[in-house]
């Protein structure tokens, strides 16, 4: 019997630099969050929460983002 099909989350990836100087690469934030008049802006709330939680369970204070861009895709 033929399966449905499901629905397939959709991300963006995003390269952090932190204030301290250090990268973190293919941050993910669901596609739903971007575009609007924000554009990308809703992407560093999200990373900012992600971090924060990050923190949270390694007893470390969070980061400060200094930088966000897209990832670049795929090589050429």
């Amino acid at each position: 019997m033929a399966r449905k099909p499901t629905a397939k989350a959709e991300f963006v990836l995003f390269d952090v630099t932190y204030e301290d100087g250090s990268q973190r690469s293919n941050r993910r934030v669901p596609a739903e969050m971007l575009g609007g008049l924000d554009g990308d802006k809703p992407a560093r709330d999200v990373i900012e929460q992600q971090d924060r939680e990050i923190a949270e369970r390694s007893g470390m204070p969070p980061l400060q983002i200094k930088t966000l861009t897209r990832s670049g895709g795929g090589k050429k």
